[in-house]
């Protein structure tokens, strides 16, 4: 028996979704089914803020591990 799936309104995509997209977009590793699925599902605002809240946190752990690589 799966587990039940998270209540979502039909057509619109959970925050957890949402990252899972903006993640794999980044590596570049979306199958084209799954890029259909999401342009009718998630929303481009919230893509956006995930986009930069993702660059950003990528930016922040680059720093930390050239931080931790220099030991300063």
């Amino acid at each position: 028996m799966s587990a039940p799936q998270p209540s979502v309104p039909a057509g619109r995509a959970s925050l957890l979704q949402t990252v899972k997209a903006v993640g794999a977009s980044f590596f570049g590793v979306r199958a084209s089914r799954d890029h259909e699925r999401d342009m009718s599902s998630l929303n481009p605002a919230v893509v956006i803020a995930v986009g930069i809240a993702l660059a950003v946190l990528f930016v922040f752990v680059l720093l930390m591990v050239v931080r931790f690589a220099v030991g300063s």
